[in-house]
């Protein structure tokens, strides 16, 4: 089922391990293969290799296995946490109305407490994963130079074809630093023309991390294949455009400056995808199955898992394995006959959203059972379990496994839904360029699909709708905590939801909290580097 994965993520699990010690002082290494860099380079099929390796690094824990990781934080024992997507996830997710989670974990129950602290090693995972996979960035683009393409002999096709993976390894490095400069704010810096060792990095400020990125996709942009041409799962224009698009939406949060124009750009790049040939996936439920990567015309960039020839425990597999039980029926029908693991649920927030104005017959309203109320956070069965992402196929059938609970089903982490829903919010908040009609459409178009006809159908929308309309569309694919900062109710009293500041009724938590500490073992090891304010 997973051929298309196959061509470009099967390179990586032969390729061996990354060498990374720590996140600081050794931020900046080389890869340590048994080729040295010279003869890993020295071919066109060599770059490629590398190139699946720079991918792999965000559908992969290590390359050696499910059991190790690449990366190493302090106080972290299981590799699957340090997956990308799955500490992404607890940290947009399980601070919001959108999750809690069973564990009796103490560093997982602080997100949805917000009383987290700097030494929480789950912000350790995020942070040390993203700052690995800019290493992995970072080394290819060292080794990709037009001088060292010329001294290897590298020309013609094959030198375009090098030109262009250095282009996806800059839009991939661009992306980490987005997710770091969305959670850290003022993370540390450091690029392909930094010294490599025991280099210790200056912090950057949020501000100038935002203009560094916009920078950089923009210089990228003529270098990356257009819209649909490129292999599956690889970066192409339109996620360029897309990923500027979200950053546009975001910018007055990112830079401080309140800036109208911030919101036409965000019309404009996400104008350009909508114009590229993508289109909503008819079945909503689709776009979550274990085939959703084959005659899928709305995903425009996701992390590719298989099962079978690269799994691990985080990714996909924890989002559909944490949100089911022990019911071998249940299990079964989701493509996980080996069981679940009794783990995350949501608030009733999140389902209410789907009960408002008649909206129970919302097509997105994927659930599966469990009391709306939750009395006790460690008991799973209250709260509503979230049904989404499923690991059986459109047909039915379920991809193979080798222990019956890792999954293959890909994560988008671009689709042409959250295009519309960011022209229509730009369009309201007084971006330039679009029209309220084209956004009333866009999210018609979206109701359309989840009602399967008109009668879902609005005849006008302000803001409010729109934050509620990415509740319904875009739950669990882990916005809610950014879309929150940026409606002004994540923190603060303005909007509470079930256990919110560990009470059970919610509570509000002071601002510093929008913002996630920068590790204290970070601290202590580069003196370069200032603690958020607040911890």
């Amino acid at each position: 089922m997973k051929n298309k994965h196959n061509k470009l993520y099967g390179f990586a699990l032969i390729l061996l391990s990354i060498c990374f010690a720590g996140c600081t002082k050794d931020f900046n290494q080389q890869p340590l293969n048994a080729n040295t860099s010279e003869i890993q380079y020295s071919t066109p099929a060599g770059y490629k290799e590398v190139l699946a390796k720079v991918y792999g690094s965000y559908s992969l824990v290590s390359s050696t296995g499910v059991g190790n990781s690449d990366i190493n934080f302090p106080g972290i024992t299981d590799a699957g946490t340090t997956d990308f997507l799955r500490a992404y996830w607890n940290m947009q997710e399980l601070t919001t109305d959108e999750a809690v989670c069973a564990w009796n974990d103490a560093q997982l129950l602080s997100f949805h407490n917000l009383n987290w602290t700097s030494s929480n090693i789950y912000i350790g995972a995020m942070y040390t994963r993203s700052l690995y996979q800019i290493t992995v960035c970072n080394e290819f683009i060292r080794q990709s130079t037009d001088e060292l393409l010329a001294k290897r002999g590298i020309k013609g096709q094959d030198l375009e074809d090098v030109h262009r993976y250095r282009a996806e390894a800059r839009y991939l490095r661009a992306f980490q630093y987005w997710v770091l400069m969305d959670l850290f704010g003022n993370p540390p810096f450091v690029t392909e023309k930094d010294p490599i060792g025991k280099f210790i990095p200056k912090q950057i400020q949020r501000k100038d991390l935002f203009d560094y990125i916009v920078s950089e996709l923009k210089d990228i942009d003529g270098a990356l294949a257009a819209p649909h041409t490129n292999e599956y799962g690889r970066v192409d224009q339109a996620a360029d455009w897309a990923l500027l698009a979200r950053i546009y939406l975001n910018a007055n949060i990112y830079t401080g400056t309140n800036s109208n124009d911030y919101y036409t750009n965000a019309i404009t790049y996400a104008s350009k995808v909508i114009g590229a040939g993508y289109s909503l996936m008819p079945t909503y439920k689709n776009l979550f199955k274990s085939d959703n990567n084959l005659n899928n015309p709305e995903v425009i960039l996701p992390i590719a898992y298989d099962g079978v020839n690269a799994s691990n425990y985080g990714g996909t597999t924890f989002l559909i394995c944490s949100a089911h039980g022990t019911d071998p029926t249940d299990n079964k029908a989701y493509g996980i006959p080996s069981g679940g693991w009794l783990g995350n649920r949501s608030t009733k927030n999140l389902p209410d959203l789907f009960s408002q104005a008649g909206d129970t017959d919302d097509s997105r309203a994927l659930f599966g059972p469990g009391s709306a109320d939750i009395n006790d956070i460690l008991v799973f069965n209250e709260g509503e379990s979230v049904y989404k992402f499923d690991n059986t196929a459109s047909n039915g059938s379920t991809p193979p496994s080798p222990d019956g609970v890792l999954c293959s089903t890909d994560f988008p982490l671009f689709r042409l839904a959250e295009m519309y829903l960011i022209y229509a919010e730009a369009v309201a908040r007084g971006g330039q360029g679009g029209s309220t009609a084209t956004a009333l459409g866009y999210l018609n178009l979206l109701r359309e699909r989840a009602y399967g006809g008109h009668q879902g159908d609005l005849t006008s929308y302000d803001l409010n709708t729109i934050l509620d309309e990415r509740g319904r569309e875009l739950y669990w694919e882990g916005f809610r905590r950014t879309d929150l900062i940026r409606f002004g109710k994540f923190s603060g009293n303005n909007y509470l939801w079930p256990w919110k500041g560990g009470v059970k009724a919610g509570a509000g938590k002071d601002s510093h909290f929008n913002l996630f500490p920068i590790p204290a073992s970070e601290i202590i090891s580069n003196t370069n580097l200032q603690q958020n304010e607040g911890y």
